[in-house]
């Protein structure tokens, strides 16, 4: 990949990385009058929207063209951050909500698998490893990410539905920088069909290692920490309430810049840390310590601004590591339309975590329903490694 690719992808990810209004999203949604089941239903419906898209949309990413799928991932989510910056304006906006979450999840699952393959194919034949690129440009767009998430606190102190606007248009800008972008990867005469893609999945999921692998990181991990970003707003929101730290949307705003600052940096070293302490044993103690920390924010609650910290350098890190293992087990023929089925997988997974813990945290708290799932992650990471070798490195 030359130079200017290179530059032209950090770009690229830096434009996904300003998400204005994930410091006050959930925020957003208790004020239009959402509770918190009706804010996990929205969560599910765009889990079982992405169970439902993402094979389809992976498959259009490798017939398309990886950089035409991403484009058209890009332009979507674009237009449902529009609007659901507009929607708490409706005398009922749970239905807009509900319906521009699935046109959020469809967005996202045209870029989920088709990004990794776009990367990965386009780095044949170059010195760089993908962890390394993949590791230093999520470093990068978690850098953005950190300006974003102050800019967004602020902004959410005029108005929490400003930083969806701002959102969009940068997002915008994301797939003007892809019509710039000469895809190596991607020649139409390498364009897969729909049954030699779906080959590719059966294959996938045929392999042991990889069954084993899927249950540890797409369902466990991903389902425990995918909550623990959801719960974070309210259970700091909670937590804060004992101190005085002043004004929650800008306090939540600096929050978020230091998890990011600190993701960042871990994302940044994931070539060095891949090296020196193996996948293996990443997947072995990683686990079982994002599980410690979230059942610990409930026993101790002021180690919840701590634990935040931790959980998303750690699941940062890992989601490089675990795109990484995948890869480089299945062939580029249909290999968007395999990782978009392990997206899928994960999205199914996920559904009960996401509405069991909405009536846990209805009937008792969000810290309760985060120190259940960093139980049921822990337990089960137990368990699968006792099984079996999920990481055959």
């Amino acid at each position: 990949m030359p130079p200017a690719a290179v530059a032209r992808y950090y770009a690229y990810k830096a434009t996904k990385a300003v998400e204005l209004y994930r410091p006050i999203m959930y925020l957003y949604f208790a004020s239009a009058g959402l509770s918190f089941f009706q804010i996990t239903v929205l969560e599910a419906a765009y889990n079982v929207t992405t169970v439902l898209g993402e094979v389809p949309t992976g498959y259009l990413g490798d017939w398309l063209g990886r950089r035409n799928g991403l484009i058209v991932g890009t332009a979507t989510i674009a237009l449902t951050l529009l609007g659901l910056g507009l929607a708490d304006r409706l005398a009922r906006p749970f239905p807009a909500f509900l319906a521009l979450y699935v046109c959020w999840s469809l967005g996202y699952t045209f870029r989920s698998g088709t990004e990794d393959a776009w990367l990965y194919d386009s780095l044949v034949g170059d010195d760089r490893s993908f962890s390394d690129l993949r590791g230093r440009g999520e470093s990068f767009a978690l850098a953005a990410g950190v300006v974003a998430a102050v800019a967004g606190g602020y902004l959410a102190s005029v108005d929490l539905s400003v930083p969806f606007y701002a959102a969009a248009a940068v997002t915008g800008l994301g797939a003007v920088i892809l019509l710039t972008v000469d895809d190596d990867g991607d020649d139409p005469a390498d364009r897969t069909t729909l049954s030699a893609s779906l080959d590719a999945v059966r294959a996938a999921f045929a392999d042991r290692r990889l069954r084993a692998f899927l249950v540890l990181y797409y369902v466990l991990f991903a389902a425990a920490t995918y909550l623990a970003f959801i719960f974070l707003q309210p259970r700091i929101e909670t937590v804060a309430a004992g101190y005085p730290l002043g004004d929650v949307e800008t306090l939540l705003g600096w929050y978020y810049g230091a998890i990011s600052l600190v993701a960042a940096a871990v994302t940044y070293r994931a070539e060095w840390i891949r090296a020196t302490v193996g996948l293996r044993a990443w997947f072995l103690v990683v686990p079982l310590a994002v599980g410690l920390l979230l059942v610990g924010q409930w026993v101790l609650p002021v180690s919840a601004f701590l634990a935040f910290v931790l959980v998303r350098g750690l699941s940062e890190a890992t989601r490089v590591f675990a795109s990484q293992y995948v890869n480089d087990r299945i062939d580029a023929v249909g290999r968007a339309t395999t990782l978009s089925a392990m997206s899928m997988v994960s999205g199914l997974a996920v559904v009960p975590f996401q509405l069991g813990s909405g009536l846990l945290s209805d009937a008792l708290s969000p810290g309760v329903a985060l120190a259940a799932a960093g139980a049921v992650l822990f337990v089960g990471s137990v368990a699968v490694h006792l099984v079996g070798t999920p990481v055959d490195e």
